[in-house]
């Protein structure tokens, strides 16, 4: 199993390598959609999240477990997962890179994207920093 670094420049190139991996397998696993966040200064649950969509309840179900088996194969370790025996929203994390597969349709309910790239308007940025002074 791959070590991971503790220190914060050694963990950015873990994560990037466990991402591309990521990447690799959702390509390969005919995933749509797939949308890769950095989280960098917005939490410190993981480096990034990645948000993909299968067709199919079953297609995502299978994606997950192509997730599972190929990151513990390339050393990574062991992943945690939930949802896939329903197979509508598929968590899987693997430490450094968490991995959402959805349904398109519940994929669309949730929005994630959406969730994570929020901006703060200028005009709240003012009023924040008036009443801080």
């Amino acid at each position: 199993m791959k070590a991971r670094p503790a220190a914060p420049s050694q963990r950015s190139a873990y994560a990037d390598e466990l991402l591309a991996l990521v990447l690799d397998i959702l390509d390969d696993s005919k995933a749509s959609d797939v949308v890769p966040i950095s989280l960098a200064g917005k939490s410190s649950i993981a480096d990034f999240m990645v948000i993909a969509s299968g067709t199919s309840s079953r297609q995502v179900a299978s994606i997950a477990g192509n997730l599972m088996e190929r990151i513990k194969a390339a050393g990574f370790g062991l992943c945690r997962v939930e949802g896939q025996q329903q197979g509508d929203w598929v968590i899987v994390d693997a430490g450094d890179v968490i991995v959402h597969v959805f349904r398109p349709e519940v994929r669309d309910f949730y929005n994630l994207e959406k969730l994570w790239s929020v901006v703060i308007p200028s005009d709240y940025e003012a009023d924040s920093a008036r009443r801080a002074s």
